[in-house]
């Protein structure tokens, strides 16, 4: 077999679909360097082969095939070939980023200057790095040879290297100066703006680019959709849901999984579910954003109504809709599906890790389970503070208050950093233990050891810890002295503590407070009257009551559910509309019945205000 032969045989054998292994691709490169008679094609095969081989890694066998190399086979196609097949390596920026800039020296020293097609390339591996100096050089670059003038792609590349690297003003400079702007243009300056929490601007930018008779593609769209969802601002909302009716873009699954999402966000499930039964095609995701939505905004039947639509779909849950529904379960106390989620994770091989232990922890505690709860947690391989957090606030919650302390004393021995809403929890165990001054000294802790700042919550447990364990006086001064202006949470507390030991001259004072907070709710007036009852003051509980009356307010009704069957049922005072309300009330009044005659309710007044 003659030079020719073995060459034409080894282009036919790297042209192949065939898996090439590292000896072959070497084998051949050598014979392509004795043997071949002609120069190599520019976009010969060997190329991609080499690129996306396992080779990739070892930079030094890629410049020594580019040093065996003369001009013309040295050639700019042949190094955008090899930049553009280099594959990302997340696991290890910094080696993507030296890769990039060797290629890009050996390209310089060779006397070959990239073009539009190897800026392009070349942001792209800086974006991935937030290789911003360097990007900046590249960016120069561009500016003196003139591809920022006369290519709309390098100037698109540009523009997402600065929005990944957080500098969304230089992102807006550059698409202000660009002479030519497409609609990648305008999406990826929305886009920018979006991510980096500058909703209002993103939307504003989108009424701009219609203005310049540019038409959103459904990508654009979407990304419009969620800074409406970011700001809440329905009216918004429903303008762009206008848009996409009026201008006939296609509502696909995307479109319409983001227009769920952002009526949920804005407080409108009805709107939410209009669109959703209009979804001609639904993914995980569409019943995702209803699930989750719902629970958001504290309608978690709701939600489970959803995930039982979901379920007699046959689709398959994920672990996004797992957790909307154990934190739908922990809000209802609903245990059984509680039950059910933890089994299918386990059926599944599901790790119960992350997002989903959490959400088990804190629908067993939740749900009155706490032993499941603990063993939930004791089996977690990776436990954040997230999880320590949810299981102090769940024991604290159960009155374990030992158990609660020791596990926070664990969580900072794993060097887990507490935050805000693990200090509630470990404050309210010091209230339900009456331990005053472990309290305290875990609230000077806050700041000066973890440096966080107290909010009213804490201050409010502060409050209860004092009251509960009669220091009334010390509670009262501690209020005095907040550096911050008390609010409902801890004049409630200070309230509730006069409820306690019977301080009414001062339980009226606090309820002036409270009412100059929270002027419409009934709260206040419904614990104060309770208080003038207990104190034995009728008269001025009856005059409470005829206030409440004349302002028209009414005492919220309290809510009961209870689960049957995997069905939730809920019940408020004075309720029927349940199915079975007249065997249900039939039942309750033979119960009161039997209790009265065993003389139980003896303080029944009482106990029913």
């Amino acid at each position: 077999m003659n030079s020719r032969e073995l060459w034409v045989h080894a282009y036919t054998r790297l042209r192949s679909c065939k898996p090439i292994t590292i000896a072959h691709l070497k084998q051949t490169h050598t014979l392509l360097i004795k043997t071949t008679p002609l120069p190599l094609p520019t976009q010969h095969p060997i190329f991609p082969k080499l690129t996306s081989s396992p080779h990739h890694k070892n930079l030094t066998y890629i410049l020594s095939f580019l040093n065996d190399l003369d001009k013309p086979d040295l050639c700019l196609s042949l190094y955008n070939s090899i930049i553009q097949g280099l594959p990302s390596n997340p696991t290890n920026k910094t080696t993507s980023l030296v890769h990039v800039l060797e290629l890009l020296r050996h390209m310089l020293l060779n006397d070959i200057l990239p073009d539009h097609y190897t800026v392009p390339s070349v942001l792209k591996a800086f974006a991935q790095c937030r290789a911003l100096r360097e990007g900046q050089q590249i960016h120069a670059y561009a500016i003196k040879s003139g591809l920022v003038l006369s290519n709309v792609y390098v100037n698109n590349t540009i523009m997402r290297l600065y929005e990944v690297c957080g500098f969304i003003n230089y992102a807006r400079k550059v698409f202000d100066e660009s002479p030519q702007r497409d609609l990648v243009s305008w999406t990826t300056l929305i886009q920018g703006y979006v991510k980096m929490g500058y909703a209002r601007e993103g939307v504003e930018a989108f009424f701009d680019m219609c203005d310049a008779k540019m038409r959103p593609d459904e990508m654009t769209l979407v990304i419009v959709l969620s800074a409406c969802s970011k700001l809440g601002d329905l009216s918004l909302g429903r303008k762009i849901s206008r848009y996409i009716d009026d201008n006939g873009v296609n509502p696909d699954v995307f479109i319409g999984n983001a227009l769920v999402n952002m009526y949920l966000e804005c407080g409108d499930d009805e709107l939410a579910r209009g669109v959703f039964d209009g979804m001609p095609v639904r993914n995980v995701v569409s019943w995702n954003s209803m699930i989750s939505g719902l629970a958001h905004q504290g309608k978690y039947k709701e939600a489970l109504d959803v995930f039982q639509e979901m379920q007699r779909t046959g689709l398959e849950p994920d672990d996004v809709t797992l957790v909307g529904v154990l934190n739908s379960c922990a809000n209802l106390g609903v245990l059984e599906l509680g039950k059910w989620v933890h089994a299918y994770v386990d059926r599944n091989q599901i790790e119960a890790d992350g997002y989903i232990g959490n959400a088990l922890v804190d629908m067993y505690a939740k749900c009155g389970s706490i032993d499941r709860a603990f063993r939930v947690f004791q089996g977690m391989k990776r436990r954040d503070v997230y999880s320590y957090t949810a299981m102090i606030v769940g024991l604290a919650m159960h009155g374990e208050v030992d158990m609660a302390l020791d596990i926070f004393t664990e969580m900072i021995k794993m060097g887990i950093q507490p935050d805000e809403v693990t200090f509630v929890g470990v404050l309210a165990a010091c209230s339900h233990g009456g331990l005053v001054a472990e309290g305290q000294k875990y609230f000077r802790d806050m700041s000066t050891v973890y440096k966080l700042r107290p909010q009213t919550e804490h201050y409010g447990c502060m409050v209860d810890l004092l009251g509960r364990a009669g220091l009334i006086g010390e509670a009262v001064e501690f209020v005095n002295n907040m550096p911050i202006e008390p609010d409902a949470f801890v004049w409630g507390a200070l309230l509730g503590a006069c409820r306690i030991h019977g301080k009414v001259e001062l339980a009226e004072a606090v309820m002036e407070k409270l009412l100059k907070v929270e002027p419409e709710r009934d709260g206040a007036y419904v614990l104060m009257s309770n208080i003038y009852s207990s104190a034995n003051k009728w008269r001025d509980a009856v005059q409470l009551r005829r206030t409440m009356k004349e302002k028209k307010m009414k005492k919220t009704p309290g809510c009961s559910s209870i689960e049957v069957e995997g069905v939730v049922h809920e019940f408020r005072k004075g309720d029927k509309s349940h199915k079975r309300s007249k065997q249900i009330y039939k039942l309750l009044d033979e119960i009161m019945s039997h209790i009265n005659d065993y003389g139980v309710l003896a303080h029944r007044s009482t106990l029913l205000r």
